[in-house]
């Protein structure tokens, strides 16, 4: 529930209290001896729904476009003709079961916290961050997600757009842009500091740290969890509930990925940097374009039909670049799922010819199965298989190798090297 404090203009006090009295609801009027326009103030409880439609309602009697009112979170009213509002605000399917325009507008600008503040938390996510990829802890990971302040401007933009708030919408922007671009030079200069100051063995496979690779094969599912994200954020936020574990789902789809950049950079893979560069744009669209979209559907917008004519060909100017960015970027995730595709094909078909083969030999024991690629993700095939069977002492299995390779192509239509070693086993 909220309370509201209405400031009531001269001559504008009856048509306050026509209005709540029509509407059924308890309010207190007292005098305003400031010496400013206003004589009066007026406050009442009201259901958290039932915001946007009394103030709409006042505006609409005479109030003004621009009416002076304070709106407080609280916690109870005892009064029985509040439960009654209550219950009739719930029941009215009309009725919006979210914030006023107001109160959004101004949620979304304490989301967005002082330039200073938010590049030195960003810089220190993004560092975290790029440590626990290179620990491969997905601990460290989360926890870098904590400590992001990424949905504020996220929530910013979207609101400021629907609402044509244009300056809410250009500090998201930048913010954004800042926060990225902070993002991934910290990571890059960490990593690289990481790297050559030997707090890594070198010579160290980045591609074998299961926190890194996963970020530089990004796919499709990827616009999932973005696209998820910023509809929640949304939700959250117009739900007027605590978007804190939102931001946690938000900044796990950008910071991440951040960080693989720099650690990309730093180890000299331009390809890799590239994919998971690809993979922080898409995510940051994404987050943007389903904000828009869910914000729409909730029904805000601007109240004055001239503003809510421009709004609309504003958001449809900005959906449309929006969709055109990320269908143009998800063409390279559509390449990195394919060629994903392919190649855990081959692996799987590989797999399943070298299990048949080796049980036709009789003894011998399949202890692993290796692939190795051609070049590095994201669009790295598996070029060489080797295999590591156990024999026992004397047992001779001439050109193993050679058989399983031709059995390979058979299946998958594919020419690779194939390597057996052979590890002897005595049991007793």
């Amino acid at each position: 529930m909220r309370l509201v404090q209405v400031s009531i203009p001269a001559g504008k006090r009856e048509l306050v209290s026509d209005v709540l009295d029509s509407e059924g609801i308890d309010y207190m009027l007292t005098d305003e001896t400031s010496g400013r326009e206003y004589t009066a103030i007026a406050y009442f409880p009201l259901p958290t729904n039932a915001v946007q439609p009394i103030l709409d309602k006042l505006e609409d009697a005479g109030l003004g476009d621009d009416p002076h009112a304070v709106i407080i979170d609280a916690e109870t009213d005892t009064s029985r003709r509040f439960e009654e509002l209550e219950k009739r605000y719930t029941e009215d399917s009309d009725a919006s079961e979210h914030i006023a325009r107001e109160e959004i507008t101004t949620k979304a600008r304490e989301m967005v916290p002082e330039l200073q503040t938010y590049l030195a938390m960003t810089i220190i996510s993004a560092v975290v961050a790029t440590a626990g990829l290179l620990l491969d802890s997905a601990a460290v990971v989360v926890g870098s997600m904590v400590i992001a302040p990424l949905i504020g401007p996220a929530m910013g933009t979207s609101v400021g757009t629907v609402l044509r708030d244009r300056e809410l919408f250009r500090e998201g922007v930048k913010f954004q842009f800042i926060g990225g671009f902070a993002a991934v030079a910290s990571s890059t200069l960490f990593a690289f500091g990481v790297r050559y100051g030997f707090l890594v063995p070198p010579g160290t496979n980045i591609f074998a740290i299961s926190q890194v690779s996963g970020r530089l094969t990004p796919d499709f599912l990827s616009l999932v969890v973005a696209l998820g994200a910023g509809a929640a954020g949304v939700l959250s936020l117009a739900s007027g509930v605590s978007v804190a574990l939102v931001g946690v789902m938000i900044a796990a789809a950008l910071v991440p990925p951040a960080a693989a950049v720099g650690v990309a950079i730093a180890w000299g893979q331009p390809m890799a940097a590239v994919s998971s560069l690809v993979l922080v744009l898409v995510n940051l669209l994404s987050i943007n374009l389903s904000g828009l979209l869910v914000l729409w559907y909730l029904g805000y917008q601007p109240r004055s039909w001239f503003e809510l004519s421009e709004t609309r060909a504003t958001l449809v100017k900005r959906i449309g670049v929006l969709v055109v960015a990320i269908a143009v970027l998800s063409v390279f995730l559509g390449g990195v799922t394919y060629a994903t595709v392919q190649n855990a094909t081959f692996q799987n078909e590989a797999q399943n010819e070298i299990d048949a083969a080796l049980s036709q030999e009789g003894t011998p024991t399949l202890l692993n199965v290796d692939f190795e690629g051609n070049r590095a993700p994201p669009f790295g095939q598996s070029k060489q298989v080797i295999v590591t069977v156990g024999r026992a002492p004397g047992e001779e299995y001439p050109r193993l190798a050679e058989r399983l390779k031709q059995r390979i192509r058979r299946s998958t239509g594919r020419s690779v090297t194939v390597q057996v070693r052979f590890v002897e086993i005595d049991s007793a």
